[in-house]
């Protein structure tokens, strides 16, 4: 089976949840029309306050369907959108990705890869132990950060649940990503 979206998901306003849409329309250079993130500079309020004039790595959050079902099974009620992504897909090992993978989406969209999403303490707020829950070590004591990534828009387009996904990797050497 190949790699594939399972949902997509936008709100207009800062909710930490996404309502699950028919699909979403991706804007080159902006984001996710009519998702409060759209734009060329940031636009989660954190980051809004210490630097309104930075670019916006974060136009579209993506998880793997994948972690609901490794929370669903340790007791977490969750599913798509609730984790504030936009897009959920299938089949693909999002975290491992090098910086500047750029995914294409359905017919004509293509997202590049920025870095691995920060969670924050709202993830706690949706359901208590949620924000540990998506943490972990490696072997080495090494911080991993489950909840997902994030890129921008190069090429816009409709992105629908059941679209293909293909995985475009940057030249090497690879870099491994970055939070942002």
């Amino acid at each position: 089976m190949g790699a594939k979206v399972t949902a997509v998901s936008c709100s207009g306003t800062h909710t930490f949840s996404k309502p699950n849409q028919a699909s979403i329309r991706l804007l080159a250079g902006l984001g996710v029309e009519g998702d409060a993130h759209l734009g060329e500079t940031v636009k989660h309020r954190s980051r809004v306050a210490r630097d309104p004039s930075q670019p916006n790595l974060r136009q579209v959050h993506l998880i793997h369907a994948e972690l609901h079902d490794e929370l669903q099974a340790t007791g977490f009620a969750v599913s798509a959108g609730e984790m504030g992504e936009n897009i959920t897909t299938r089949g693909i090992d999002l975290l491992t990705l090098p910086t500047h993978t750029r995914l294409h989406l359905g017919e004509s969209a293509v997202i590049e890869v920025t870095g691995l999403r920060n969670p924050c303490a709202q993830l706690d707020g949706l359901q208590p132990g949620l924000m540990a829950a998506v943490l972990d070590h490696d072997e080495q004591g090494n911080l991993i950060r489950k909840s997902g990534i994030m890129g921008i828009v190069l090429t816009g387009g409709e992105v629908r649940p059941g679209d293909p996904i293909h995985i475009e990797l940057p030249p090497e050497p690879h870099q491994s990503l970055p939070t942002v």
